[in-house]
């Protein structure tokens, strides 16, 4: 929760809120409560899956802005993300050291940006070489990330390019491959697949390379890594995102991107992001007081994704329709424990001779994002585990009421 100290409508209760979101007039927009018979949208990852939590945490989080502050482009005009706001750098710096999932020494430099997708679009163009005649290719391994494709195509840029899958990548030309993991839509931990003769580049996407997502197996140290804080903790209205990154003119020339599209990223968003970060980190370091575990973010978020998983598959465990990826245990340097996967999506594949997946779910009002768009066959649909409580319930409940005898007319 933002306070602004200037004139303006009174901050509602968190009793209030809790019955749905806060508008910028002081009223509340009530949250929908699914039935039966409504649509529920469980096609986009928009991560409410863990807002009672942050409920809990309202008051710790909040941050007092005052009306003259952060008036200026300018943040940190020594560092080469001028506009990354220094406590922001530290806290993000802080977060991966307690979580330990990527390195963040003194050869590292982050830049900030306005959620990831922004810095992909900045990563693009700072890979891309500017003296080629022909656009760079940017490959990814199927099934991959669906917007991967449409974000390299929307600028019709002359510098890159979309190459399709990177396993049938042959060309002997330069390239730019983008490694998601955990892989979104499937969940699966990926490294770089391109074989071919041309020079390749790498981007790693860990926009799920978090405790509540997957075991924490390694600190990456990669030459380019994106992170969101969308998918970190859930808060995806801040729209903040980082890249760290080796070269220091890679990290120029994303700096520089940024700089031309949006001339920034918001402050007020980043006093937020360092905020909350901070709240997290502290809560780790009193570990061994008397903390009860659902007061750690990792710990709590972590259960409810495995809460999900457990009913998801008993559910799919009794049904003849659909099928669901399967994770290794893994040893978790975070944890200190042996766990399994627990990813934001399931990736469903319907069986008994359902051929669209996507349609057949659309049959029960549930919307879900097709394996056309991952770059794979239609019997594979992308279903998101992060919605509110009611909507993934009333998911369970839908598909727990059909059997394989049942027929539906498909569109």
């Amino acid at each position: 929760m933002v306070v602004l100290k200037a004139a303006s409508p009174p901050v509602p209760s968190v009793n209030k809120i809790n019955n749905g979101y806060p508008c910028s007039n002081g009223t509340i927009k009530p949250l929908i409560t699914p039935s039966p018979s409504s649509f529920i949208n469980l096609d986009q990852g928009d991560p409410e899956v863990f807002r009672s939590y942050w409920r809990k945490k309202s008051e710790e989080c909040t941050v007092v802005i005052n009306g003259e502050d952060l008036m200026s482009y300018l943040s940190d005009t020594s560092n080469v993300c001028w506009f990354m706001l220094p406590e922001l750098r530290e806290a993000i710096q802080r977060l991966h050291r307690v979580v330990g999932n990527a390195s963040v020494g003194m050869d590292k430099h982050i830049v900030v940006g306005t959620g990831s997708t922004q810095l992909f679009q900045a990563a693009l163009f700072a890979l891309s070489p500017l003296d080629s005649p022909n656009p760079i290719n940017v490959v990814a391994a199927s099934p991959y990330y669906s917007e991967y494709q449409e974000e390299v195509e929307i600028l019709r840029s002359g510098l890159y390019r979309w190459g399709g899958d990177a396993r049938e990548y042959d060309k002997n030309e330069a390239y730019i491959e983008v490694v998601t993991a955990p892989n979104n839509p499937c969940g699966s931990i990926r490294r770089a697949v391109a074989n071919c003769e041309g020079e390749g580049k790498v981007i790693h996407d860990f926009a799920y390379y978090w405790p509540q997502y997957t075991p924490i197996t390694q600190q990456y140290d990669h030459d380019l890594m994106l992170f969101t804080f969308s998918k970190c903790t859930g808060h995806a209205g801040s729209r903040i995102g980082w890249a760290i990154v080796k070269d220091i003119e890679v990290a120029r020339k994303m700096t520089r991107f940024i700089q031309m599209s949006s001339i920034g990223v918001s402050k007020e968003s980043q006093i937020r992001v360092a905020k909350i970060i901070g709240v997290i980190c502290d809560s780790y370091q009193k570990i061994g007081s008397s903390l009860d575990s659902d007061e750690l973010f990792f710990e709590y978020s972590n259960r409810k994704m495995r809460e999900r998983w457990e009913k998801l598959r008993a559910i799919v465990e009794k049904s003849n329709l659909f099928s669901l990826a399967k994770y290794p245990k893994a040893y978790c340097t975070f944890t200190n424990n042996t766990s399994e996967s627990y990813p934001a999506f399931a990736w469903m594949k319907c069986k008994g001779g359902i051929e669209d997946c996507e349609s057949f779910l659309r049959n029960l009002k549930v919307f879900v994002r097709g394996g056309k768009r991952f770059g794979v066959d239609q019997k594979y649909a992308r279903v998101s585990l992060l919605s509110r409580d009611e909507m993934f319930n009333e998911f369970l409940t839908r598909i727990s009421n059909i059997t394989s005898d049942r027929k539906y007319k498909l569109n």
